[in-house]
């Protein structure tokens, strides 16, 4: 690529190739089910089989846009043979396949794959490989968000003390890199404490893994734990990245996202959650809540955990009111949740912004 890359320097696995990538006929995506216990790559041959691995929870966190975008440059290479005006079809079915992977981030998800089929446009108006088009979108694209998070890493550092424990919830993907990043950077010391974040452990697996790798002090805590350690350890912050802010302030995130908050209100803890706002979400009443299979909830890792019988159940995120959220941490500062609008008129654009 013509341009630098914005993933140096953060652990393996926020690296573009080992997120998810198109290459030949095929997308290699990181199974996150089994990293780190195991590293394996889940092969994809149709953007259909992309759509799938994201439902089935192979990447998740920021994973599926970079999933998506790249399962949109397979369906460039799936309808080559077409005519153009055949190819826009099949990619505008194709980006409606990978965005619906799952509800509660849809909204998101189709801003990459619009992006992706403008990039598609623009490459068969010049007679270009669409595929090769839409891979060179999707790198840039992450170019821009790795930067855009990088800034907010920048002004989420600068509420750390010079000795720092933080509190996190489930993986953050590129705002943990870069928040790690940023505090080498500012010479800070950072201690975290990562729930575990059950039923797919994304907490004890993910975030404590990418800790590790870029050389900082990580303890991991059951669920059921966070309340004692806000007490007993002296924790200056909990921080979560987002999977939607609705303008009225409520935060969607993985469930516990919320319980934690209450605790950390409860004890004087702040609360920051980073990322921005979502146009598209302009209250809570517009999301949706997804709801997988409860039986995940009755097994750990694939080891049966309750009796025949009994019930499970698993919604994937909740939703956390605004009063319980200190601040809502931006590439253009931090702004209350109770005045998410002001970020767009002081010029954000959002994470997942269409730029062609």
């Amino acid at each position: 690529m013509t341009e630098p890359r914005e993933d140096q320097g953060v652990a393996y696995m926020l690296q573009y190739e080992n997120i998810a990538w198109y290459d030949a006929g095929e997308v290699r995506i990181l199974d996150r089910r089994v990293y780190p216990a195991r590293v394996e790559f889940v092969t994809c041959r149709t953007h259909v089989e992309v759509a799938q691995a994201v439902t089935d929870m192979v990447t998740q966190s920021a994973g599926p846009y970079t999933a998506a975008a790249m399962g949109m440059a397979l369906a460039g290479y799936e309808c080559r043979e077409m005519t153009a005006q055949k190819q826009l079809e099949f990619l505008e079915h194709a980006a409606s396949v990978l965005y619906s992977a799952r509800p509660t981030t849809r909204a998101r998800m189709k801003l990459v794959t619009d992006g992706c089929l403008q990039a598609a446009r623009t490459a068969l108006a010049a007679g270009g490989q669409v595929d090769a088009a839409i891979r060179e979108y999707a790198v840039a694209a992450n170019n821009r968000r790795y930067h855009k998070v990088n800034q907010i890493a920048e002004y989420l550092v600068a509420l750390f003390p010079q000795n720092a424990a933080v509190m996190t919830q489930c993986f953050g993907e590129t705002i943990v890199g870069m928040m790690l990043k940023e505090a080498k950077k500012a010479g800070k010391q950072v201690r975290l404490f990562c729930p575990e974040t059950r039923p797919y452990f994304q907490g004890a697996r993910l975030t404590a893994t990418v800790c590790r790798d870029m050389g900082f002090d990580v303890t991991v805590i059951t669920d059921n734990m966070p309340a004692f350690v806000l007490e007993r350890e002296g924790v200056d912050l909990f921080t979560c990245a987002a999977d939607a802010i609705c303008l009225d302030g409520y935060v969607v995130n993985k469930v516990g996202t919320m319980q934690i908050a209450i605790c950390a209100n409860h004890f004087g803890v702040p609360t920051f959650v980073t990322g921005a706002p979502d146009i598209g979400h302009p209250t809570k009443d517009t999301v949706t809540i997804e709801m997988r299979d409860p039986d995940f909830t009755l097994q750990a890792m694939g080891v049966r955990t309750a009796a025949g019988g009994v019930k499970g159940y698993y919604p994937a995120f909740d939703m956390t009111p605004p009063h319980l959220i200190s601040g809502i941490v931006t590439d253009r500062g931090v702004f209350s949740p109770f005045d998410l609008h002001r970020y767009f008129s002081s010029g954000g654009a959002g994470d997942y912004e269409m730029v062609v």
